[in-house]
Protein backbone atom coordinates (compact mmCIF):
# COMPACT_ATOMS: atom_id res chain seq x y z
CA UNK A 1 0.00 0.00 0.00
CA UNK A 2 1.64 3.50 -0.91
CA UNK A 3 2.32 5.21 2.10
CA UNK A 4 0.10 9.23 2.63
CA UNK A 5 2.05 12.24 1.68
CA UNK A 6 5.42 10.86 0.94
CA UNK A 7 7.25 12.43 -2.36
CA UNK A 8 9.76 12.25 -4.90
CA UNK A 9 12.44 14.31 -2.29
CA UNK A 10 11.34 11.74 0.96
CA UNK A 11 12.22 9.03 -1.28
CA UNK A 12 15.52 10.14 -2.16
CA UNK A 13 16.10 11.44 1.51
CA UNK A 14 15.67 8.04 2.47
CA UNK A 15 17.87 6.61 0.10
CA UNK A 16 20.77 8.78 1.08
CA UNK A 17 20.15 8.12 5.24
CA UNK A 18 19.82 4.43 4.70
CA UNK A 19 23.03 4.59 3.03
CA UNK A 20 24.59 6.62 6.00
CA UNK A 21 23.06 3.61 8.84
CA UNK A 22 24.55 0.78 6.84
CA UNK A 23 27.68 3.44 6.61
CA UNK A 24 28.29 4.71 10.29
CA UNK A 25 26.05 3.20 12.60
CA UNK A 26 25.00 -1.14 11.62
CA UNK A 27 29.11 -1.37 11.42
CA UNK A 28 29.65 0.24 15.00
CA UNK A 29 26.27 -1.56 16.80
CA UNK A 30 27.89 -4.14 18.66
CA UNK A 31 30.85 -1.24 19.98
CA UNK A 32 28.14 0.98 21.42
CA UNK A 33 26.29 -1.45 22.75
CA UNK A 34 28.95 -2.78 24.86
CA UNK A 35 30.02 0.26 25.80
CA UNK A 36 26.54 1.47 26.52
CA UNK A 37 27.15 4.85 24.77
CA UNK A 38 27.74 5.74 21.18
CA UNK A 39 30.38 7.82 19.75
CA UNK A 40 29.71 11.69 19.84
CA UNK A 41 31.42 11.53 16.52
CA UNK A 42 27.63 9.90 14.85
CA UNK A 43 26.23 12.95 16.18
CA UNK A 44 28.95 15.08 13.91
CA UNK A 45 28.51 12.65 10.58
CA UNK A 46 24.67 13.32 11.00
CA UNK A 47 24.90 16.66 11.32
CA UNK A 48 27.40 17.40 8.34
CA UNK A 49 25.41 14.61 6.21
CA UNK A 50 22.68 16.99 6.73
CA UNK A 51 20.28 14.37 8.98
CA UNK A 52 20.28 16.01 12.31
CA UNK A 53 18.01 18.91 13.08
CA UNK A 54 16.62 19.38 9.63
CA UNK A 55 14.38 22.45 10.37
CA UNK A 56 17.21 24.99 11.68
CA UNK A 57 17.15 28.15 9.36
CA UNK A 58 20.00 27.65 6.09
CA UNK A 59 21.42 30.69 7.81
CA UNK A 60 22.35 28.87 10.76
CA UNK A 61 23.41 25.68 9.56
CA UNK A 62 20.34 23.92 8.87
CA UNK A 63 18.16 22.62 5.87
CA UNK A 64 15.31 24.86 6.84
CA UNK A 65 13.01 21.98 6.42
CA UNK A 66 9.99 21.95 8.53
CA UNK A 67 8.48 18.48 7.10
CA UNK A 68 7.93 16.20 9.78
CA UNK A 69 7.99 13.40 7.13
CA UNK A 70 11.93 13.39 7.44
CA UNK A 71 11.89 13.11 11.07
CA UNK A 72 9.66 9.88 10.19
CA UNK A 73 12.04 8.32 7.69
CA UNK A 74 14.79 8.54 9.86
CA UNK A 75 13.02 6.78 12.79
CA UNK A 76 11.73 4.07 10.44
CA UNK A 77 15.42 3.72 8.62
CA UNK A 78 17.42 3.30 12.06
CA UNK A 79 14.81 0.68 12.87
CA UNK A 80 15.28 -1.27 9.74
CA UNK A 81 18.90 -1.22 10.11
CA UNK A 82 18.50 -2.78 13.55
CA UNK A 83 20.28 0.65 15.33
CA UNK A 84 17.22 2.08 17.00
CA UNK A 85 19.08 2.44 20.43
CA UNK A 86 22.17 3.57 18.69
CA UNK A 87 19.45 6.39 17.05
CA UNK A 88 17.23 7.13 19.99
CA UNK A 89 20.11 9.79 20.78
CA UNK A 90 19.32 11.46 17.62
CA UNK A 91 15.59 11.51 17.10
CA UNK A 92 15.13 12.89 20.61
CA UNK A 93 17.61 15.62 19.38
CA UNK A 94 16.34 16.43 16.37
CA UNK A 95 12.46 15.62 17.45
CA UNK A 96 11.76 16.44 21.04
CA UNK A 97 14.81 19.13 22.41
CA UNK A 98 14.95 21.28 19.05
CA UNK A 99 11.59 22.70 19.23
CA UNK A 100 12.51 24.79 22.41
CA UNK A 101 15.30 26.35 20.90
CA UNK A 102 13.80 26.75 17.23
CA UNK A 103 10.48 27.76 18.16
CA UNK A 104 10.46 29.54 22.09
CA UNK A 105 14.15 31.03 22.20
CA UNK A 106 15.26 34.70 21.81
CA UNK A 107 17.25 35.15 18.40
CA UNK A 108 20.48 35.65 20.60
CA UNK A 109 19.95 32.21 22.01
CA UNK A 110 19.23 30.50 18.53
CA UNK A 111 22.48 32.66 17.07
CA UNK A 112 24.52 31.03 20.17
CA UNK A 113 23.11 27.49 20.10
CA UNK A 114 21.60 26.40 16.47
CA UNK A 115 24.79 25.96 14.65
CA UNK A 116 25.85 23.95 16.94
CA UNK A 117 23.02 21.64 17.22
CA UNK A 118 22.33 21.53 13.10
CA UNK A 119 26.16 20.45 13.19
CA UNK A 120 26.34 17.61 16.39
CA UNK A 121 28.38 19.65 17.72
CA UNK A 122 26.03 20.47 20.47
CA UNK A 123 24.37 17.74 21.78
CA UNK A 124 20.99 18.47 23.65
CA UNK A 125 19.20 16.43 26.35
CA UNK A 126 15.57 17.05 27.96
CA UNK A 127 15.75 17.00 32.02
CA UNK A 128 11.84 16.50 33.05
CA UNK A 129 12.18 13.24 35.32
CA UNK A 130 12.91 13.09 39.12
CA UNK A 131 13.71 10.57 41.11
CA UNK A 132 10.01 9.22 42.69
CA UNK A 133 7.48 11.50 40.76
CA UNK A 134 6.98 10.02 37.80
CA UNK A 135 5.11 11.27 35.63
CA UNK A 136 4.00 13.48 38.15
CA UNK A 137 5.80 16.90 36.69
CA UNK A 138 4.09 19.59 39.11
CA UNK A 139 5.85 17.97 42.11
CA UNK A 140 9.23 18.53 41.31
CA UNK A 141 11.74 19.64 43.75
CA UNK A 142 14.72 20.98 41.49
CA UNK A 143 14.64 25.23 42.09
CA UNK A 144 16.43 27.53 40.01
CA UNK A 145 16.27 30.99 42.52
CA UNK A 146 17.25 33.83 41.32
CA UNK A 147 20.38 35.66 42.03
CA UNK A 148 20.67 39.01 40.16
CA UNK A 149 21.36 37.98 36.79
CA UNK A 150 21.62 34.58 37.58
CA UNK A 151 19.63 31.33 38.63
CA UNK A 152 20.98 28.81 41.05
CA UNK A 153 19.88 25.16 40.79
CA UNK A 154 19.61 22.73 43.12
CA UNK A 155 18.21 19.28 42.50
CA UNK A 156 17.99 16.17 40.72
CA UNK A 157 17.28 14.23 37.36
CA UNK A 158 17.14 11.04 36.02
CA UNK A 159 16.28 9.21 33.13
CA UNK A 160 17.76 11.33 30.96
CA UNK A 161 18.30 10.45 27.60
CA UNK A 162 21.72 11.80 26.20
CA UNK A 163 22.36 12.42 29.64
CA UNK A 164 26.23 11.31 29.22
CA UNK A 165 26.88 13.04 26.02
CA UNK A 166 24.82 16.30 26.09
CA UNK A 167 26.43 19.63 26.25
CA UNK A 168 22.90 20.88 26.46
CA UNK A 169 19.89 19.97 29.30
CA UNK A 170 17.07 22.13 29.27
CA UNK A 171 16.16 21.57 32.64
CA UNK A 172 12.54 22.11 34.13
CA UNK A 173 12.80 23.76 37.56
CA UNK A 174 10.82 25.29 40.09
CA UNK A 175 11.65 29.41 40.02
CA UNK A 176 8.25 29.53 42.05
CA UNK A 177 8.36 26.59 44.56
CA UNK A 178 5.08 27.77 46.01
CA UNK A 179 3.52 26.60 42.93
CA UNK A 180 2.46 24.00 41.29
CA UNK A 181 2.15 23.97 37.34
CA UNK A 182 2.38 27.70 37.34
CA UNK A 183 6.12 27.88 39.37
CA UNK A 184 7.62 26.02 36.40
CA UNK A 185 10.85 27.24 34.32
CA UNK A 186 12.64 26.16 31.47
CA UNK A 187 16.59 26.55 31.96
CA UNK A 188 19.77 25.27 29.67
CA UNK A 189 22.51 24.25 31.77
CA UNK A 190 25.31 24.14 29.42
CA UNK A 191 28.37 21.36 30.14
CA UNK A 192 30.96 22.09 32.20
CA UNK A 193 29.13 24.85 34.47
CA UNK A 194 30.20 24.44 37.85
CA UNK A 195 28.26 22.04 40.04
CA UNK A 196 26.82 20.35 37.02
CA UNK A 197 27.55 16.19 37.53
CA UNK A 198 26.44 13.77 35.52
CA UNK A 199 25.84 10.15 37.70
CA UNK A 200 26.13 6.88 36.22
CA UNK A 201 25.28 5.32 32.52
CA UNK A 202 21.99 3.57 33.78
CA UNK A 203 22.23 -0.08 33.29
CA UNK A 204 19.00 -0.84 31.94
CA UNK A 205 17.19 -4.03 30.76
CA UNK A 206 17.01 -2.98 27.02
CA UNK A 207 18.83 0.01 24.51
CA UNK A 208 21.96 -0.69 25.82
CA UNK A 209 24.06 1.70 23.06
CA UNK A 210 21.73 4.63 24.41
CA UNK A 211 23.44 6.73 27.13
CA UNK A 212 20.57 7.14 29.92
CA UNK A 213 21.87 8.94 33.05
CA UNK A 214 21.16 10.87 36.25
CA UNK A 215 21.82 14.48 36.35
CA UNK A 216 23.48 16.24 39.58
CA UNK A 217 23.00 20.45 40.27
CA UNK A 218 24.83 21.42 43.34
CA UNK A 219 24.26 25.24 43.67
CA UNK A 220 24.62 25.56 39.73
CA UNK A 221 24.74 29.02 38.46
CA UNK A 222 23.31 29.94 35.24
CA UNK A 223 23.11 32.87 33.62
CA UNK A 224 19.59 34.13 33.02
CA UNK A 225 19.90 34.78 29.46
CA UNK A 226 19.57 31.06 29.44
CA UNK A 227 15.83 30.57 30.70
CA UNK A 228 13.90 29.47 27.26
CA UNK A 229 10.60 31.77 27.09
CA UNK A 230 9.20 33.31 30.45
CA UNK A 231 9.06 32.29 33.91
CA UNK A 232 7.06 30.54 35.16
CA UNK A 233 5.97 29.43 31.85
CA UNK A 234 8.13 26.27 31.44
CA UNK A 235 4.56 23.65 31.49
CA UNK A 236 2.73 25.70 29.52
CA UNK A 237 5.97 25.00 26.88
CA UNK A 238 6.16 21.52 27.76
CA UNK A 239 2.89 20.61 26.99
CA UNK A 240 3.10 22.51 23.80
CA UNK A 241 5.60 20.45 22.61
CA UNK A 242 4.36 16.72 24.24
CA UNK A 243 2.31 16.09 21.09
CA UNK A 244 5.42 16.10 18.75
CA UNK A 245 7.45 14.19 21.20
CA UNK A 246 4.86 11.70 21.63
CA UNK A 247 4.49 11.24 17.80
CA UNK A 248 8.23 10.44 17.80
CA UNK A 249 7.90 7.74 20.22
CA UNK A 250 4.68 6.32 17.71
CA UNK A 251 6.61 6.65 14.74
CA UNK A 252 9.27 4.66 15.81
CA UNK A 253 7.15 2.32 17.97
CA UNK A 254 5.52 1.41 14.54
CA UNK A 255 8.93 1.27 12.16
CA UNK A 256 9.93 -1.14 14.96
CA UNK A 257 7.52 -3.65 14.58
CA UNK A 258 7.38 -3.26 10.75
CA UNK A 259 11.38 -4.07 11.12
CA UNK A 260 10.60 -7.30 13.86
CA UNK A 261 8.07 -8.95 11.19
CA UNK A 262 9.99 -8.20 8.34
CA UNK A 263 12.95 -9.84 10.34
CA UNK A 264 10.60 -12.74 10.84
CA UNK A 265 9.07 -13.08 7.45
CA UNK A 266 12.38 -13.97 6.13
CA UNK A 267 13.81 -16.34 8.81
CA UNK A 268 9.83 -18.29 8.52
CA UNK A 269 11.13 -18.05 4.75
CA UNK A 270 14.15 -20.27 5.84
CA UNK A 271 13.54 -22.07 8.58
CA UNK A 272 12.21 -25.41 8.38
CA UNK A 273 10.87 -27.54 10.53
CA UNK A 274 9.10 -31.41 10.19
CA UNK A 275 10.12 -31.20 6.67
CA UNK A 276 8.21 -27.67 5.53
CA UNK A 277 9.20 -24.01 5.96
CA UNK A 278 7.84 -22.88 9.05
CA UNK A 279 5.89 -20.19 7.53
CA UNK A 280 3.67 -22.50 5.40
CA UNK A 281 2.22 -23.95 8.92
CA UNK A 282 -1.61 -22.15 9.40
CA UNK A 283 -0.97 -20.89 12.49
CA UNK A 284 2.61 -18.67 11.31
CA UNK A 285 0.49 -17.26 8.68
CA UNK A 286 -2.50 -16.24 10.12
CA UNK A 287 0.34 -14.86 12.89
CA UNK A 288 2.00 -13.11 10.01
CA UNK A 289 -1.36 -11.89 8.62
CA UNK A 290 -2.82 -10.10 12.09
CA UNK A 291 1.04 -9.01 12.17
CA UNK A 292 1.05 -7.20 8.56
CA UNK A 293 -2.71 -5.85 9.00
CA UNK A 294 -2.02 -4.16 12.12
CA UNK A 295 1.04 -2.89 11.61
CA UNK A 296 -0.24 -1.35 8.23
CA UNK A 297 -3.45 0.21 9.94
CA UNK A 298 -0.96 1.90 12.41
CA UNK A 299 1.13 3.17 9.45
CA UNK A 300 -1.69 4.93 7.64
CA UNK A 301 -2.78 6.35 11.24
CA UNK A 302 0.54 7.71 11.81
CA UNK A 303 1.08 8.51 8.40
CA UNK A 304 -2.01 10.83 9.01
CA UNK A 305 -0.67 12.06 12.63
CA UNK A 306 2.48 13.64 10.70
CA UNK A 307 0.25 15.55 7.77
CA UNK A 308 -1.59 16.69 10.75
CA UNK A 309 1.25 17.93 12.81
CA UNK A 310 2.53 19.70 8.90
CA UNK A 311 0.16 21.63 9.68
CA UNK A 312 0.15 22.46 13.40
CA UNK A 313 -3.43 20.33 13.35
CA UNK A 314 -2.16 17.77 15.49
CA UNK A 315 -3.88 16.99 18.87
CA UNK A 316 -3.05 16.24 22.46
CA UNK A 317 -5.21 13.70 22.33
CA UNK A 318 -4.80 12.19 18.67
CA UNK A 319 -0.46 12.42 19.75
CA UNK A 320 -1.92 9.90 23.11
CA UNK A 321 -3.88 7.89 20.68
CA UNK A 322 -0.74 7.42 18.83
CA UNK A 323 1.52 6.96 20.90
CA UNK A 324 -0.31 4.35 23.04
CA UNK A 325 -1.45 2.37 20.19
CA UNK A 326 2.09 2.69 18.83
CA UNK A 327 4.31 1.38 21.36
CA UNK A 328 1.91 -1.55 22.56
CA UNK A 329 1.76 -2.95 19.08
CA UNK A 330 5.50 -2.69 19.17
CA UNK A 331 5.53 -4.94 22.31
CA UNK A 332 2.70 -7.21 20.50
CA UNK A 333 4.00 -7.95 17.52
CA UNK A 334 7.60 -7.91 19.14
CA UNK A 335 7.02 -10.61 21.22
CA UNK A 336 5.05 -12.43 18.60
CA UNK A 337 8.14 -12.44 16.15
CA UNK A 338 10.52 -13.87 18.90
CA UNK A 339 7.61 -16.58 19.12
CA UNK A 340 7.54 -17.28 15.57
CA UNK A 341 11.73 -17.49 15.83
CA UNK A 342 11.19 -19.83 18.83
CA UNK A 343 14.30 -20.38 20.92
CA UNK A 344 16.98 -18.56 18.50
CA UNK A 345 14.41 -15.42 18.79
CA UNK A 346 16.07 -15.21 22.49
CA UNK A 347 19.43 -15.20 21.65
CA UNK A 348 21.23 -11.64 21.33
CA UNK A 349 22.48 -12.55 18.00
CA UNK A 350 19.35 -12.29 16.24
CA UNK A 351 17.95 -8.74 15.45
CA UNK A 352 14.41 -9.96 17.15
CA UNK A 353 15.87 -10.67 20.46
CA UNK A 354 17.47 -7.48 21.22
CA UNK A 355 14.56 -5.40 19.95
CA UNK A 356 12.08 -8.21 22.25
CA UNK A 357 14.59 -5.95 24.97
CA UNK A 358 14.44 -2.71 23.54
CA UNK A 359 10.54 -2.50 22.96
CA UNK A 360 9.50 -2.87 26.76
CA UNK A 361 10.26 0.99 27.59
CA UNK A 362 8.45 2.41 25.07
CA UNK A 363 5.24 2.33 26.86
CA UNK A 364 6.79 4.03 29.40
CA UNK A 365 8.94 6.81 28.80
CA UNK A 366 7.40 10.32 27.22
CA UNK A 367 3.77 9.02 29.24
CA UNK A 368 2.74 5.90 29.84
CA UNK A 369 -0.20 4.19 28.52
CA UNK A 370 -2.32 4.89 31.51
CA UNK A 371 -1.52 8.46 31.11
CA UNK A 372 -2.20 8.54 27.76
CA UNK A 373 -5.56 6.74 28.22
CA UNK A 374 -6.40 9.53 30.87
CA UNK A 375 -5.62 12.38 28.11
CA UNK A 376 -7.79 10.65 25.78
CA UNK A 377 -10.87 10.08 28.29
CA UNK A 378 -10.86 13.73 29.56
CA UNK A 379 -10.94 15.06 25.87
CA UNK A 380 -14.03 13.05 25.52
CA UNK A 381 -15.78 14.91 28.27
CA UNK A 382 -14.82 12.14 31.09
Amino acid sequence: MERLGFIDEHHMFREAFRTFVEREMVPNRDKWEAAGIVDRELFAAAGSAGFLAMAVPETMGGAGVKDFRYNQIVAEEITRGDVYPAGLGMTLHTDVCLPYFLDYCTEEQQQRWLPGIASGELITALGMTEPGIGSDLASMTTTAVRDGDTYVINGSKTFITNGILADLVIVACKTDPSERHKGMSLVVVEAGMEGFERGRNLDKVGMHSQDTAELFFNDVRVPVENRIGDEGQGFVLLVKNLPQERLSIAVAGVAHARAALSWTIEYCNERTAFGQKIGSFQNSRFKLAEMETEITIAETFIDRCVTALNKDELTADEAAMAKWWCTELQKKVVDQCVQLHGGYGYMNEYPVGRAYADARITSIYGGTTEIMKEIIGRSMGF
